[in-house]
């Protein structure tokens, strides 16, 4: 299946969560912040929420700094 991350098309396999997403693409999740097709996603909804074909993901790293 295709989808947009971060502007990007990406093949992914079908039925792929979020989180599954995120350990394939190796991200730290404690911290990214989620948008899914305009919606914020939960941190908590990341596991239950199934990706679908030419959904359109944001993946926002936080960075401390200072």
């Amino acid at each position: 299946m295709n989808i947009i991350v971060n502007g990007e098309q990406k093949e992914c396999k079908d039925g792929l969560s979020i989180s599954e997403l995120l350990n394939d693409f190796e991200v730290e999740k404690e911290r990214v912040a989620i948008e899914l097709n305009a919606n914020i996603i939960p941190r908590a909804q990341h596991s239950q929420t199934i990706l679908h074909e030419k959904d359109k993901l944001e993946i926002v790293t936080f960075v401390g700094g200072g």
